[in-house]
């Protein structure tokens, strides 16, 4: 006896969640990766921290006019749906539709566990969708990998950054933001 997988899209995944399909799963967060429903893992003090720092740094340095702040949100990414950390969107309200990947001007994942996911097989999907910057927070190395100029396929630029210097995003070079003070949580 074989056993027989489904692959979905994303208009399928999309029509599940507007139909309530995971209502049943309350509390668990799902992603559509390459097809398959992925349940999140709970996240831990120190990526809550971080993810909250984030937040707030993203609010301090922008404005509505200049970018939608989402936190744990999901996008349009060709089929796929991931639910990333934090976006920062171009600025509109997105009630009636998911943003896309060509919306996202920054896209940041804090990673305590999921480092080897983040950079290769989430870095791919961003870079075939054309998500323009990525950032990738490494909480147990304390630094940032940040991965830029897509080219369709992959991320032609990747850097690391670390404390005590600053780093900004390239949609908004003024927004500085404080590695030593993100990274000071022990």
């Amino acid at each position: 006896m074989s056993t027989i997988f489904a692959k979905l899209t994303g208009s399928e995944f999309d029509a599940m969640v507007d139909r309530g399909a995971f209502d049943c799963i309350e509390g668990k967060k799902v992603e559509l990766i390459r097809g398959e429903l992925r349940f999140m893992n709970p996240a831990g003090p120190i990526h809550d921290d971080h993810i909250d720092y984030l937040t707030r740094w993203s609010h301090n340095s922008t404005t509505q006019t200049i970018a939608n702040i989402r936190v744990q949100c999901g996008f349009v990414c060709d089929d796929n749906r991931p639910e990333p950390d934090i976006l920062w969107l171009l600025p509109r309200r997105y009630g009636r539709t998911r943003p896309t990947a060509q919306e996202v001007m920054l896209l940041i994942e804090v990673s305590d566990s999921s480092l080897s996911s983040d950079l290769q097989l989430k870095a791919d999907i961003y870079a075939e969708a054309g998500v323009q910057e990525y950032w990738v927070v490494d909480i147990p190395s304390s630094r940032i990998h940040v991965l830029s100029n897509s080219d369709g396929k992959s991320y032609r630029k990747i850097e690391i950054a670390v404390a005590p210097h600053f780093l900004a995003p390239s949609c908004l070079p003024n927004a500085k933001l404080d590695l030593a003070d993100l990274f000071s949580v022990t």
